[in-house]
């Protein structure tokens, strides 16, 4: 798989589920911009005809992430170095 970030080309797909070319977007609980990118895709999911339960999942994940970076106090703003970006 393909990551946005260069520095996180250790974050494999171990059953192979993902192929070696597709890109990725890996959103960390750290971000705070993650858990309204979730709601939001959530909401697009439902919006074109998708799983509703899926949508609820996601919302509950994006929730346990949001829970997870207070208590860590771990939000900030995406701060990827450019040097580790791929355009």
């Amino acid at each position: 798989m393909i990551h946005a970030r260069s520095d996180y080309d250790g974050i494999q797909d171990s059953s192979g589920k993902i192929p070696e070319d597709e890109p990725v977007f890996v959103l960390r609980a750290c971000d705070a911009l993650a858990p309204a990118a979730m709601m939001h895709w959530a909401t697009l999911l439902e919006a074109n005809g998708g799983s509703q339960a899926q949508a609820q999942a996601v919302r509950a994940h994006a929730m346990r992430m949001a829970d997870y970076a207070r208590t860590k106090g771990g939000h900030k703003l995406p701060d990827a170095p450019v040097d580790v970006l791929r355009f």
